[in-house]
């Protein structure tokens, strides 16, 4: 099967390290134009050296800042191809009862793995609703499909409305070209925070999360990226409204 992305136009959040960063550097090596996006200014340098052919530091809960980033791309490249939804996370939170979580702590994370998903996808979906054809693809987890390993209720709470925005903006943009989809990792140590939630399990923990898994190893971002190439391709076209769990068969 040939994954041919060639002078496709990509734009992808979150894309500053880790599994974003390794889906810019995927997709551009397959020829594809990526612009990457993300808050860390820093980070996006590594990501134009992965491949991206324009970076934009956004904040993506600024409904109007995304809204101009994704014209000013549409205009620069002639339009907008796919759009992967990477960005999210738990915002340096930790487990606590829920008696405890604030109201801040709760809205916060809604706006990390939602909002910004929502304000993105409603940005590019006129763009691909013109040339009738689109990719949109969100990470979400294995949080959005059972309790999460992390013990926070508001990451939890947001990524199983990811996982229901993805089915909702497959049925109403499917007539026009468009599908949508979303890959659910399992544990993938690709930045500091998962690597503070892998750390805090102590060896036990570790030793039975891995052996939960099938394949006995925790995920790469690779592993990720790889899923994420084959919903944005043309041999996806007939698979929408999909939630693909990538965690070694951990589900």
């Amino acid at each position: 099967m040939n994954l041919d992305f060639t002078s496709r136009r990509v734009a992808v959040t979150g894309a500053a390290q880790g599994i974003g960063r390794s889906i810019v550097q995927c997709l551009a090596s397959e020829g594809a134009h990526v612009w990457a996006l993300d808050l860390d200014e820093a980070g996006l340098r590594i990501a134009s050296e992965a491949g991206a052919v324009a970076t934009r530091a956004l904040d993506l809960a600024d409904r109007g800042a995304v809204g101009h980033v994704f014209e000013e791309m549409a205009e620069s490249l002639g339009g907008i191809d796919i759009l992967v939804n990477c960005a999210g996370g738990v915002r340096g939170q930790v487990a606590k009862p829920i008696d405890e979580v604030s109201e801040h702590e709760w809205l916060v994370l809604f706006e990390a793995n939602v909002h910004g998903a929502f304000w993105c996808s409603q940005a590019v979906a006129p763009h691909m609703k013109r040339q009738k054809f689109g990719r949109i693809v969100n990470i979400s987890s294995g949080a959005g499909l059972r309790p999460s390993l992390t013990g926070i209720q508001a990451y939890t709470a947001s990524k199983h409305a990811l996982v229901g925005l993805t089915k909702q903006l497959s049925f109403e943009l499917g007539p026009h070209g468009i599908t949508v989809n979303s890959v659910a990792p399992g544990l993938v140590l690709s930045n500091p925070a998962t690597q503070r939630q892998w750390e805090s399990y102590g060896s036990e923990g570790q030793s039975r999360l891995v052996e939960s898994i099938h394949t006995r190893r925790l995920g790469h971002p690779q592993d990720i990226a790889n899923a994420v190439m084959f919903l944005a391709s043309d041999a996806a076209s007939w698979i929408s409204g999909q939630i693909i769990s990538a965690d070694g068969g951990r589900s």
